[in-house]
Order: structure tokens, then sequence, then C-alpha cells
């Protein structure tokens, strides 16, 4: 990255910067462009071997921090473009890897994925241009100013506002608007989670919102739903169904936590299988229920 005239930066070498301070920051730029974390961190360690290519160069830059942001975009550009093929043959609804939030499971290292990175805004993102994703995340959530988000896109400032305006609006329109406090959050999920493992349709039904979605990623790995199922009421009745299964039997293993920004649920189901379950709370009803069982999205839970 040249440097520029009237920035009133001065140009420096990376030499004696350290890399490791700016790692969770380049990693949660990163998982927001990509929705996920093993493909964020793959990125990052790329952008490592060129930060480390450009210092032996004696490369001079105009601010390291904006140098590695630059970097780690584009790279994530360059992977979108192959995502994005890949999820035309998903199958099934496809979520973002789940991060988890419990340091206690040492899951997430220290450096936590700053800011919301919850379901609903990051299927939000999804639904976003590459363009769209990078101007918005850039400026809106890492305050990059525009003329840097402009280099870094190889657009004009006013293209990048645009993008970045586009974006603005269409995540506004998927966020909750009246999210309920943690515990308030929580006692609901523990209710519903509960209902829907004993098939309480009573409680299922006070529980559930009329708008209350189902996404289940099973990538074609694991059994799961092959489309959002929409409406309180058909969410109530897969939950029903499952419960009457002769096969539905309690998880080997449970354990609360919080996954993307959610109380969520990691289980071992009874037949072995590696489950995680978000739930949204908003206004006192469950809006979502967001179920994963993409062994391949569910590695990095287990680790240790």
């Amino acid at each position: 990255m040249p440097p520029e005239a009237d920035t009133g930066v001065a140009p420096t070498t990376l030499d004696g910067f350290d890399f490791e301070a700016e790692r969770g920051r380049l990693k949660g730029l990163a998982y927001r462009l990509l929705g996920s974390l093993m493909d964020a961190e793959d990125v990052v360690q790329d952008a490592w071997l060129r930060w480390r290519n450009a210092t032996a160069a004696a490369t001079v830059v105009e601010t390291p921090r904006a140098y590695l942001s630059s970097i780690v975009t584009r790279l994530c550009l360059d992977r979108l473009k192959q995502a994005r093929r890949r999820r035309e043959v998903y199958v099934g609804p496809w979520l973002p890897e789940p991060v988890l939030e419990d340091p206690a499971l040492h899951t997430l290292p220290a450096e936590k994925l700053a800011g919301e990175v919850t379901f609903a805004l990051m299927l939000a993102l999804e639904r976003l241009s590459p363009l769209e994703r990078a101007a918005f995340i850039l400026h809106d959530v890492f305050d990059v100013p525009f003329d840097e988000v402009a280099r870094t896109l190889g657009r004009s400032e006013d293209t990048c506002r645009q993008l970045a305006r586009r974006a603005r609006a269409h995540v506004a329109a998927e966020r909750p608007r009246y999210a309920v406090p943690d515990a308030t959050g929580e006692a609901v999920a523990e209710a519903f989670l509960s209902a829907a493992r004993s098939g309480d349709t009573a409680a299922l039904a006070r529980l559930l919102a009329a708008e209350a979605t189902l996404h289940t990623d099973g990538g074609g790995r694991k059994v799961a739903a092959l489309n959002i199922i929409r409406g309180g009421a058909k969410v109530l009745r897969f939950f029903a169904g499952l419960a009457r299964k002769p096969t539905s039997a309690p998880p080997r293993e449970e354990r609360a936590c919080r996954l993307n920004g959610l109380p969520a649920r990691l289980t071992v189901e009874a037949d072995g299988t590696r489950q995680a379950t978000a739930v949204e709370v908003v206004d006192g009803r469950v809006t979502a229920v967001y179920i994963v069982r993409n062994p391949d999205k569910l590695a990095r839970l287990w680790e240790g």
C-alpha cells in the first residue's frame, strides 16, 4: 500500500511491528467476511506469511494495521468467490460455523471475536454481495475510513459509500428489534429446549413467536431439514414429531453455553451425533432456532 501524501502519517517499515497483537482483530474481520472460523484462521495465517515476507523486504507502508486489514480483506474476497460456488450445491440451509463464547472450554482464544456475530447478522451478511459485505464490515464494524476502504476494494469512495449504505439497510432490516436481556433470554431458551425435547406442545406454543423460524444445517453429512421451517406452528409440529419418534432419547452429553451471542446447548445425541443448538429470543419469545449438525463446523467446539 503506497503512502498518501496528504494523510500526515509518516511511512514506516513493518520491522518491529507486533503481528500477534493484531491476530484477534484480523480473525474477527475474516470470520465476518467468510462465516467460517477455520477459513478465517487460514486467511490470517496467509496474511502472516505475507507480512513476514514484506518485513524481510523492508516494505514501506503508511500504517501496518491498515496494511494487514487490506491483505486479509483481499484474501477473503478471493475465498468468497469460491464459497459462493460451494453454497450453490450445499445440501439444505447453510449456517456459519458457530463461535463459542464460553472461555471455560478454551475453544475461543483469549483474543475473543469482538462485537456482534449473531446468526441473524451473519445470515444477513451472507445475502450481500462480496463488495457490499466488505465495505459494511470494514467501515461500520471496524471503523475503517472510506478512503482506506476504497483503496482496499479498488473502488471509488463514492462507490464504497453506496455499497455500505445498501448493506446497512439490509442488515438493519434483519436484526431483532427487541432483544431481551441475557438472563431472561437464557430462561426462555432453557424452557424452550426442555419443551422441545419432551414434545410439550402447550409449552412450545407459549414460547414460540408466530414468525419463528428453524434453521438446521447438516451439510448433507447428517440428517437435517432440507429447508428453513417458517412459522411458529410449523416449528412446533417439527419438534413434537421428533419427540414422538421411537428413536427419540435424551442426549448422552449436554452443556449450556453461548454461541454467537445466543443461549445455546452443545450435545452429543443418543446416536453419537454432535449438535449445536442456539436460540434467539426477542420480546420474550423464541424467534429463531439454529441447529448445526455438520461435523465440519463442529470440530473446533469439541477440541480438547
